[in-house]
């Protein structure tokens, strides 16, 4: 018995210590990712383990590199840290960020510790027009001549002569002229066009553009390719596509880049899972919609508006067909929410007279740095007039975390029930108005920390919305460490249950789901999507299979749940059955199941919430690429882009009276006809950057943009009102 006590009290010596040995290995990313020399010094002689890695593969050296903290990769790497190590997420070594964050000096220190992958960076380098990187690349790296050869490829085929001439001078030799692409009859080509699938399920598209072919994905465009023969081509990556026939037909493809080739099976016109149930083609008619809009996307998140009759046609600039333009303070991606005349909104108005807020599609993750004290503010509006019915000050200080460069410090959407106005700050708190204004209650959720999974020091605001299920309004809190899902009295602001959730920041709002068992909590995150029981909080299934970053809410339509995410490479969409119970995750390795009606692991967005109008879901993506599915079956119906040349969206598709309204970043909307046929019905402009979704009541079309909240409508008796 007294070696058991002895072996116990060891046992948990031992736990003590890893635990302890953890928390120094935290520190230490954390030291590195910070710069700070000190406490990496005083860690490493604590006994840190210099090459202990993240859940995501990376150590200290990673982020010193990404960061370029010079001195700090200095230390790392005289203390034993492995200068090749790649992570398992972006399988980047630390040569590979350094030169990818165009740091010098440390790819200097790394070249000269053995770093491999010199001539994949200086490509990178290369590319970026990145000279001091090319040029400590090349004075440090026994590079051949031939070895030089790609990066100067690229370098040529970016315009950058500086970086050219320097690798001509290394001795990069000159392309050789490609010989002349072979010309292809038309109907040749033709007959290659459609969709190739591989073992995974991932999907390529081949089309035909201007009379040459092109290969693309689901839910990005394709580029061309240049035909070597009749049946091989190139891409401009340097990949290889070669057609495969058998008894004169196209059967697949193989796609060969470097040493690896991926075959791709050609999928039959018309191939489609089997359906759950009889497919009724008879078009789906919507029944008539509240003229509230209480939260996300209306009610249910379902973003349908039937019988509001929202205008076809308008335009800011000219006025047209522009019932009010009210200005709204400082920066917020709140949706506007609407309980029969009254409008609502908030914001968060800082101090600095041009806040940074930087639009479009690109891949940065940093933050803003230097931000100034707030104040977070709630208005309430006229629907009919604009006019600024009240506002209230519900907080006012320096913010609790930092904000990505294209969020803000007011990014949650209101939510009310007609009694009540629950608006959510994140880690500024929860409030509740009543509706005239008056504070009936705060709560404090503690410090909200969303941010980038691979490096929790980046931190990009919170963004989930609160929802109102009858008596009681449910927050979704998924932050770096202590996520959550918890109700709360809708009177009181007393908490009625908590349930923790393992997660990773996620951003998208949960979605009160009615089933025949009762009323279900819907959520989307990285690890799961899952199902609560709204009375209680006991989560009722889950199903793996999201990717790291989710912001797509879920919503039910046509007897089913979706749930979608679309951050590469991971993009699936989910059609759930409201009965789905425990771990259905294996079902997604079959195209139907008992609770997973159907599934398609690529086409799912990254940030708007799909939407189901009729018989169809469509999924607008970022770059503004709608597919359309048949919502019951999953078969796809169409794959168009919204704007020629290119687009970027976030704000979620809404739908009313036979049309779908796409809101781009740059302000303008896309009115596209309900249907199986993709048809363009009009452009409208809003004047101004929009990455908030509308909403539409009795008429109107509201949107909220960088500076002002407008109302779209037809003129008519009830008049407009515009504020100055």
């Amino acid at each position: 018995m007294r070696t058991g006590i002895v072996s116990g009290l060891l046992a948990v010596l031992l736990l003590a210590l890893q635990v302890f040995a953890g928390e120094k290995e935290t520190a230490l990313w954390s030291a590195a990712r910070r710069g700070d020399e000190p406490a990496v010094d005083a860690l490493l002689k604590e006994g840190a383990d210099v090459n202990a890695k993240t859940g995501y593969g990376a150590t200290a050296l990673s982020y010193a590199c990404w960061r370029g903290h010079t001195e700090v990769v200095r230390k790392l790497l005289e203390a034993g840290a492995d200068v090749n190590v790649a992570d398992s997420f972006y399988k980047a070594t630390p040569l590979a960020f350094a030169a990818a964050k165009g740091h010098a000096p440390v790819v200097t220190l790394l070249l000269g510790k053995g770093a491999e992958g010199a001539a994949d960076a200086l490509k990178t380098a290369a590319g970026q027009g990145a000279v001091a990187v090319v040029k400590a690349i090349l004075e440090s790296a026994q590079l051949k001549p031939e070895s030089l050869a790609p990066a100067r490829a690229v370098a040529q085929a970016a315009g950058r002569t500086d970086v050219v001439e320097l690798l001509t001078a290394a001795g990069a030799p000159a392309a050789e002229p490609s010989p002349p692409a072979k010309d292809v009859p038309v109907e040749l080509l033709q007959s290659y066009a459609g969709t190739y699938r591989n073992e995974q399920g991932n999907e390529v598209l081949l089309e035909i553009k201007d009379g040459k072919l092109a290969i693309g994905s689901i839910a990005s465009d394709s580029l061309p390719v240049s035909a070597k023969d009749d049946v091989t081509f190139e891409t401009a990556f340097g990949s290889t596509v070669t057609l495969k026939s058998q008894e004169g037909q196209i059967v697949g493809l193989a796609m060969t880049s470097g040493a690896t080739t991926t075959e791709y099976k050609r999928v039959a016109a018309g191939e489609k899972p089997a359906a759950p149930q009889p497919n009724d083609r008879t078009p789906t008619l919507e029944p008539a919609a509240s003229p509230n809009w209480p939260s996300f996307r209306g009610q249910g998140a379902r973003g349908v508006a039937e019988g509001q009759h929202p205008p076809l046609t308008w335009d800011v600039e000219s006025q047209t067909n522009i019932r009010w333009k009210t200005p709204i303070p400082g920066l917020g991606h709140s949706c506007p929410v609407v309980w029969q005349n009254k409008v609502f909104i908030t914001t968060a108005v800082g101090q600095s007279e041009s806040p940074t807020l930087r639009t479009g599609q690109y891949g940065d993750v940093d933050t803003v740095e230097n931000e100034t004290a707030h104040v977070w503010r709630v208005f309430c509006l006229d629907k009919l007039t604009g006019q600024i019915v009240w506002e209230r000050t519900a907080h006012e200080g320096m913010p609790a975390v930092k904000r990505h460069l294209k969020s803000t410090h007011a990014n949650a959407t209101p939510t009310t029930d007609g009694r009540f106005l629950v608006v959510s700050f994140g880690s500024e708190g929860l409030y509740c108005y009543d509706l005239e204004g008056n504070l009936v209650w705060r709560k404090d959720l503690g410090v909200l920390d969303s941010g980038w999974f691979y490096d929790p020091s980046y931190q990009w605001e919170f963004g989930s919305s609160p929802v109102i299920d009858r008596d009681q309004v449910i927050v979704q809190c998924d932050i770096q460490e202590g996520s959550f899902i918890a109700a709360f009295d809708l009177a009181t602001g007393t908490e009625k249950w908590r349930t923790a959730r393992d997660e990773i920041p996620s951003w998208g709002t949960p979605t009160v789901v009615e089933t025949e068992q009762g009323a279900m909590i819907v959520t989307n995150a990285t690890r799961f999507a899952r199902g609560y029981d709204a009375a209680t909080g006991e989560e009722l299934w889950r199903l793996a299979g999201n990717s790291e970053i989710t912001v797509p809410t879920p919503f039910a339509a046509r007897g089913l749940i979706f749930v979608a995410s679309g951050y590469r490479p991971i993009q699936p969409i989910y059609a759930i059955r409201p009965d789905a119970r425990g771990e259905i995750s294996k079902e997604a390795g079959a195209e139907t199941g008992r609770f997973l009606a159907w599934h398609v692991k690529q086409g799912g967005p990254y940030m708007p919430t799909p939407i189901v109008y009729g018989d169809y879901l469509y999924v607008c993506g970022n770059g503004g690429i709608v597919i359309c599915y048949d919502a019951i079956t999953g078969e796809r119906i169409y794959r168009k882009r919204l704007v020629a040349g290119g687009g970027s969206f976030v704000a979620s598709p809404v739908a009313a009276d036979g049309r779908l309204y796409f809101t781009g970043e740059d302000g303008e909307v896309q009115v596209v006809k309900a249907g199986a046929e993709f048809e363009l019905l009009a452009t409208n402009k809003l004047g101004d950057f929009c990455l908030s979704t509308p909403a539409i009541s009795e008429g109107l079309f509201i949107a909220r943009t960088g500076h002002h909240l407008i109302a779209a409508g037809e003129q008519g008796d009830k008049g407009r009102g515009e504020q100055p």
